[in-house]
């Protein structure tokens, strides 16, 4: 499948009405080696429904999943994008926020992500939104469900002409995706509980750790975006109209409360955690002082036969009634394992 490109104004093949980046700019297909997934694509709500386009057009929104160093600075140069603002999105470490220069906004939300080896694990990228005054762009390092369903026009009311309310759309639907992941998690914990419950086994634990790390990350992305929403709330940087500040405020109500799950979840685990950490470390101490028990029965008979054993020219007591030492054995036996079993030691 080609990568299909945008054209720098002046490139051969670049359309466009003007040079000055004017009105839109045409794709042209540049060959790609086999299995390269398509990394640019733009669509635009036409009549009710989200469109791919082959062009730029005003009122568009432009998709960049993992892009290369040639596509941003296409992107940058076509339609004026500030290229730092293209490239933050690409460094995992970076954190949500918000920032404007020259009229161009740039928000960084973290999205969740979940990876898929020997076991599940939680994770999350941060997903970058430029808002200029004619488009809207974004940048991931990969691709997500949030981006999907937008593209296959499976939110409503989500118009890519209304740049902040199709934001907003996005940062609701980056909340609601939290909490469908922590859901999950909540039911991978619990079937976990249960196979600790049948056997103690560190492939359990382990997992266990791993989703305590997971809620960790997810905690900390949310309070991160839960303080860009509140600046974006102000409407000093963003303007909000009566309509956005209720959907707005329904975003920081998913958002909080995808925080208290995640608060809630992580501290279940990690009690549950210490607890069967406990459990295990006991049982531990039961089989050991059972075999210590067991050592101390053993070791009756080895004492008292030993005298038999001995090499002694005079006889030993009752050496020719061979039966009694026998049951003397018994009895030690039975009467230390009465005294082992009151004292709770057996």
């Amino acid at each position: 499948m080609p990568v299909r490109r945008l054209a720098c104004p002046g490139a051969p093949g670049a359309g466009g009405k003007d040079k000055a980046c004017g009105d839109f700019y045409t794709l042209f297909d540049l060959p790609a080696e086999k299995g390269v997934k398509q990394l640019l694509s733009i669509y635009k709500t036409i009549s009710g429904r989200m469109t791919r386009l082959d062009s730029v057009q005003d009122g568009c929104w432009v998709n960049l999943t993992y892009p290369s160093e040639d596509e941003l600075n296409t992107v940058a140069v076509t339609l004026g994008v500030e290229p730092t603002f293209l490239r933050a999105a690409l460094d995992e470490e970076e954190t949500s926020r918000i920032d404007t220069e020259d009229g161009q906004t740039l928000i960084i939300i973290d999205v969740p992500a979940v990876e898929k080896d020997d076991a599940v694990v939680y994770s999350t990228l941060p997903l970058g939104i430029i808002v200029t005054e004619k488009h809207i762009i974004t940048v991931c390092l990969k691709e997500n469900s949030i981006l999907k369903d937008f593209q296959d026009g499976l939110v409503k009311n989500a118009e890519t002409q209304k740049r902040t309310s199709f934001i907003l759309h996005m940062l609701l639907r980056v909340a609601k995706c939290f909490l469908q992941y922590l859901k999950q998690i909540d039911k991978i914990y619990n079937y976990m509980e249960r196979q600790l419950y049948k056997s103690q086994r560190n492939k359990e634990l382990i997992q266990l750790l791993d989703l305590e790390k997971s809620l960790v990350y997810f905690n900390t992305s949310l309070k991160s975006n839960e303080v860009t929403l509140e600046k974006i709330l102000r409407g000093r940087i963003i303007t909000l109209y009566e309509e956005d500040h209720d959907l707005l405020e329904d975003v920081l109500i998913e958002v909080r409360q995808a925080i208290e799950m995640a608060n809630i979840y992580s501290s279940i685990i990690s009690g549950m955690m210490d607890a069967f950490a406990s459990v295990i470390s006991n049982n531990l101490n039961v089989t050991m002082k059972v075999l210590s028990s067991i050592t101390i029965l053993l070791a009756i008979p080895n004492i008292i036969f030993g005298f038999y054993g001995m090499n002694i020219t005079t006889g030993l007591p009752l050496d020719h009634f061979w039966w009694i030492p026998l049951v003397i054995v018994a009895v030690v036996i039975l009467i230390a394992a009465v005294i082992l079993k009151k004292r709770d030691l057996f």
